[in-house]
């Protein structure tokens, strides 16, 4: 790996640890108060399925950030989009 493919992979770490952080207030709020009335469901189905996608491309070109960071993601977003299903 040469130095700027070493710093690359650290962007792309940050940067999917930021997004992926962001996430977090939103369903620790959902998980708490069952409230997902304001939440759309085609924005989260939609989203889960292009961040499956981008899970589905890190694993294909072996990259540990993407994989890691839509991984856990997707987690999170499935979350959201579960409860949304049963608190409407």
């Amino acid at each position: 790996m040469q130095p700027n493919d070493q710093m690359m992979e650290w962007v792309g770490r940050i940067a999917g640890t930021l997004t992926t952080v962001a996430f977090l207030p939103q369903v620790v709020r959902v998980v708490r108060t069952r409230h997902t009335r304001d939440l759309s469901l085609v924005t989260f189905v939609l989203f889960c399925v292009g961040v499956a996608l981008w899970l589905w491309y890190g694993l294909w070109l072996g990259s540990r950030p993407i994989v890691v960071a839509n991984g856990a993601t997707l987690v999170l977003a499935l979350i959201i989009l579960v409860c949304k299903l049963r608190f409407g």
